[in-house]
């Protein structure tokens, strides 16, 4: 991590005050004067500000119930984003690991580890990720098998990987996607000739929506959460 990032981390200044300290010669760098915002701190280093231990600032993990209308953006210069509705130090820094559509909704998770993120929305961890959908029209049976069996998606040379898709009426579905192409089942089902008119995540891998948040809502993940990825 750069030194700038690790110093606002640990005390809450901005990128800013802390590049003043390092001008002033107010940080140490195992023993020594640091005033080069990008040297990368180590997990063995020590860092002091005005002669106090900095305690390495510890990650945080979050599940937020995404609204209709949002966008999964650090910034946006027209639609509010998932960022804006953390209301934490430096959310804008924090990293969103797999995101929705501006009108999709359900489950986004919410980090400033960048390891941990990239596991999340890596194909080869085979993270599945739970959608409720509803469609236009009645969902064919056949539409079990041809999810399960892999979709040629428009402009792609490649079909989709296998995915799970389970009927719950003519016009509603769960589907369980492993893997995360741009607007995936959307455009699954308009190559089936339907049009998805609503579509909500329910999970992440084992990480399910917390049934006590509201849209715009979140909480920071347990443990168990945060393992299981």
């Amino acid at each position: 991590m750069r030194l700038d990032k690790y110093l606002a981390k640990a005390t809450g200044f901005s990128r800013k005050e802390v590049k003043r300290l390092l001008h002033a010669d107010e940080v140490r760098v195992n023993g020594e004067p640091e005033r080069n915002p990008a040297r990368h701190i180590q997990d063995s280093d020590s860092v002091r500000l005005d002669g106090l231990e900095m305690d390495k600032p510890e990650p945080r993990y979050l599940m937020l119930y995404k609204p209709e209308g949002v966008v999964c953006a650090n910034d946006d210069p027209t639609y509010p984003t998932v960022l804006s509705l953390v209301e934490l130090p430096r959310a804008e820094e924090m990293h969103i690991a797999g995101r929705l559509d501006i009108d999709t909704t359900g489950l986004v998770l919410i980090t400033d580890d960048g390891k941990w993120a990239h596991k999340v929305t890596s194909p080869r961890h085979k993270t599945g990720k739970v959608y409720l959908v509803t469609t236009a029209d009645p969902i064919p049976a056949d539409a079990v098998d041809k999810f399960a069996s892999g979709i040629k998606l428009n402009s792609e040379p490649f079909p989709t990987k296998p995915a799970e898709l389970t009927l719950l009426s003519d016009t509603e579905a769960r589907v369980v996607l492993h893997e995360g192409r741009y607007h995936q089942v959307k455009r699954m089902f308009a190559a089936l000739g339907n049009r998805v008119i609503s579509l909500h995540r329910e999970s992440i891998g084992t990480i399910v929506l917390d049934d006590n948040l509201f849209p715009g809502e979140y909480r920071a993940l347990t443990d168990d959460e945060i393992n299981s990825i």
